[in-house]
């Protein structure tokens, strides 16, 4: 009996070491009760989990060592605030808080409880938005502000060919002339479609271009290709009108200038050389997957690896990078142990990890340098350094440590898909298999069909599945968030493909690229190709089956708690995690609540030449043929069906022209063209009438579209100026794809020239809450800010030769 009492009297010293000050304990138990009651009472809440109160968690999260990999986390966040901000923050103020509280955080380091990790978030995130800061003040990418066409000269840094033949020049510009650029941007991308012999890397080039600004985003919300492009150091695009000649080069290239050319000619002259050995498609993707070049894949086998969820194979991502050197640590050991004695005086591990290292490291040199393979690069190197040196070679601090140097080195990528998608797939993998290794796991002997299940081939076959499924759980997000669509059958695709690819495809690659400085990698490469063209034939298979989903856009709130929600799930291991599980249901829910804004009835795209009515979820354009870089993101943003194409009419003595008698000269007199009044105002009467009953664009050639959408608004694109005073008088809205000095309709009408969408970016109209009419329509404009970096060449007037100051017109 006196053991009985000492063992219930230490019970309740153990109750009351976890119970918080203030609450009274439970009432006890008469002696008699406890006698026959005790026994049973023990064996049930020996059964039960002990409580935890939070304090404790993080202190078990902090004994683990968790706390280190959120230090990546608010790096990332504080990059994100950065770029994110309407108006730039100041750098001074950022960092005279970071000042202040660098010392309060230092002296709270050691707390086991949440101070400690506030602490660390009120250090770190000020330190990436430094970080941020620091990046785009380096940067200092010149963008084109409108577009021009004039005669270019430069030298090549890089360049690349597409399926038909046309090569896109990475050129450094270093000259213009009729006319010269005030504001020249230092690299561009031109695009040569006409038949020529490709100029050399650094070698000089000079044509007459098209050049323009990287377009903004297509609607509010989506992906800013001005954002990617400042960050890349791309001033403009365009391309050549023709062929482009090849002149000397001018200018003394620096060192670091000079490595790059290298480092660019080996990768060029790879992928022609891998192309030359296997043709078609096939040959493109094998030389996908070793330099990163994707230009020259035919369209169709793209979008069937996107619907067989097999596009992130043409990535050089975790996967390529994991096979490469996995392939080659199982074969060097293989080698080495075929030679009598060697493992027994030598570390036949350590000495393939080494060349593990160096492999990877070449095999980063020439894949151009993508996130996804920088990140993978990082985190290998980190395992093959473990392996030397004996320690865990694959853990979450891996790749907590992988993404604080990219953090540092680049911040811009944590707002980009392919650093979230990169990081969320390695991270659900990581923390899915440390959670599997955790199980409790029967030793039994295996017997039968089940020993062979559990046996190598089933394994393979298990963690095959498990790597899909866990990958394709992590980055479904993002997917839907980026790019608003999920294959529905990735996972029967990656099952299908993947074994192909990893037990074929990457590993005679590897043998071909060891083979080639001796000039015996025709064999492997064919076999190679052999097996590139069954994935080819799978993915076309399983897209066959119409099975990819278009989820349109979320709310920014959704995909923000689902993301951090998931890596809270992924990132912490007692049952502060289920913070992470509320975060992601709540994300879900808010996703699927059907209230919002009323989706839009007008969009108009940025240069202002393709205008579209939403109606039922089919979009009437006033293109026949809209251009599928613009169109395919509205399609899958607002989950459009079909598209209407509009009607052409020809209404004789529409337009006239007469000879401007106060421009041009006497061998070339320029004439300007005059609308007549009266039949362009009956044209656009019967051809506003002809759209509200049809529901589609009426458009009279060369002049005008008009529609009229479904609250009723009358809808006119003009392409002929002269047409524009009549479509003011008669129109509700009016865009025109010029930049035209008129800033309004004297008739009340609202007026959307180029000019107004240099600064908004595209536009989407739709009705408004409370009240009826065009007048009270809500406009949502795809650029919210002119005062980043990569936004300012917006108000750059190249008459004025100075940036304007005034806000948006609309």
């Amino acid at each position: 009996m006196a053991d009985t009492e000492v063992a219930e009297a230490g019970g309740a010293r153990e109750a009351d070491a976890w119970r918080p000050a203030g609450v009274a304990p439970p009432p006890s138990l008469p002696a008699e009760a406890k006698s026959r009651a005790g026994p049973v009472v023990r064996r049930l809440a020996a059964r039960l989990p002990r409580p935890r109160w939070p304090g404790e968690a993080f202190a078990e999260e902090r004994a683990h060592g968790h706390f280190f990999l959120f230090v990546p986390v608010f790096l990332g966040i504080g990059a994100a605030l950065w770029f994110s901000a309407a108006d730039e923050p100041s750098p001074v103020a950022v960092g005279l808080f970071l000042l202040a509280v660098v010392w309060p955080a230092w002296r709270l380091r050691h707390r086991e409880d949440w101070t400690a990790l506030a602490a660390g978030a009120a250090v770190l995130v000020p330190a990436g938005m430094l970080l941020a800061a620091a990046e785009s003040a380096r940067l200092s990418t010149v963008i084109l502000d409108s577009p021009v066409t004039t005669h270019v000269t430069g030298r090549v840094l890089s360049r690349e060919s597409d399926e038909r033949g046309a090569i896109r020049y990475r050129v450094a510009l270093s000259a213009t002339r009729e006319p010269v650029l005030k504001r020249p941007p230092s690299v561009v991308t031109l695009v040569a479609r006409s038949a020529h012999e490709p100029v050399a890397i650094g070698g000089g080039i000079a044509g007459r271009a098209r050049l323009g600004p990287p377009s903004g985003p297509a609607l509010s919300g989506l992906n800013d290709f001005a954002f990617d492009a400042y960050f890349a150091g791309t001033g403009a695009v365009g391309f050549f009108y023709r062929a482009p000649e090849a002149v000397a080069a001018t200018g003394e290239a620096g060192l670091e200038a000079r490595i790059r050319q290298r480092i660019a000619g080996w990768r060029t002259g790879l992928t022609e050389h891998i192309r030359g050995r296997i043709g078609g498609d096939a040959g493109a993707i094998a030389a996908a997957l070793v330099t990163a070049e994707q230009r020259a894949i035919g369209e169709e086998t793209v979008e069937a690896l996107r619907q067989a969820g097999l596009a992130h194979v043409l990535a050089i991502s975790g996967l390529n990078m994991v096979l490469a050197a996995g392939t080659f640590l199982v074969g060097a050991r293989g080698v080495m142990a075929l030679i009598p004695g060697f493992c027994e005086r030598y570390s036949a591990k350590k000495i393939a990890a080494i060349g593990a290292l160096v492999m990877v490291t070449l095999y980063i040199l020439v894949s151009g340098g993508a996130i996804s393979a920088v990140r993978s690069w990082i985190m290998i190197v980190v395992m093959l350094v473990a392996v030397l040196f004996g320690r865990s070679a694959i853990s979450l601090r891996n790749v907590a440590l992988s993404a604080i140097v990219i953090l540092v080195a680049t911040p811009s990528a944590v707002t980009g898909p392919g650093f979230q998608m990169s990081y969320a797939a390695t991270l659900g993998l990581v923390a899915g298999y440390a959670a599997l290794r955790e199980r409790p796991v029967r030793h039994e002997p295996p017997r039968g069909l089940v020993g062979l299940a559990r046996g190598g081939l089933g394994r393979f076959f298990r963690d095959l599945f498990l790597s899909s499924l866990i990958g394709g759980v992590a980055t479904l997000i993002y997917s839907i968030g980026y790019f608003h669509r999920i294959p529905a059958y990735g996972l029967a695709g990656n099952l299908v493909a993947m074994p192909v690819i990893g037990l074929v495809v990457m590993p005679f690659g590897l043998v071909a690229m060891l083979l080639m400085p001796f000039g015996l990698d025709a064999v492997p490469f064919a076999v190679m190709g052999q097996g590139i063209d069954a994935m080819i034939a799978l993915s076309k298979w399983v897209a066959g089956w119409k099975g990819e989903i278009v989820t349109g856009r979320i709310p920014a709130s959704a995909f923000l708690m689902i993301g951090i929600g998931g890596g809270l799930v992924c990132i912490l291991r007692t049952r502060l995690r289920h913070a992470g599980t509320g975060l992601v249901l709540a994300g879900i829910a808010i996703a699927l609540w059907p209230g919002g804004a009323k989706p839009p009835e007008v969009l108009v795209s940025e240069d202002g030449r393709l205008v579209a009515v939403l109606r039922d979820d089919n979009a009437a354009t006033n293109r026949a043929r809209p251009p599928d870089f613009i169109y395919a993101q509205w399609r899958r943003a607002l989950r459009l069906a079909d598209h209407v194409a509009p009607q052409t009419r020809r209404t004789e003595g529409l337009l006239s022209e007469e000879k401007d008698a106060d421009a041009g000269t006497a061998k070339r007199p320029q004439r300007r063209k005059i609308a007549d009044r009266a039949k362009a105002r009956d044209a656009l009467a019967a051809a506003l009438a002809a759209a509200r009953a049809e529901g589609r664009f009426v458009c009279e050639a060369k002049t005008f579209c008009a529609a009229v959408s479904p609250s009723g608004w009358r809808i006119v694109a003009v392409e002929e100026p002269a047409f524009l005073g009549t479509a003011c008088d008669g129109a509700d809205l009016v865009v025109v794809p010029i930049p035209l000095r008129i800033e309004a309709c004297r008739s009340g009408a609202r007026l959307v020239t180029a000019r107004h969408l240099r600064r908004t970016g595209a536009l989407e109209i739709r009705p408004g809450r409370d009240a009826a009419g065009f007048a009270a329509a809500e406009t949502t404009a795809a650029v919210t800010t002119l005062s980043r970096p990569w936004a300012r060449h917006r108000t750059y007037d190249w008459r004025s030769g100075r940036s304007e100051t005034a806000g948006n017109q609309l």
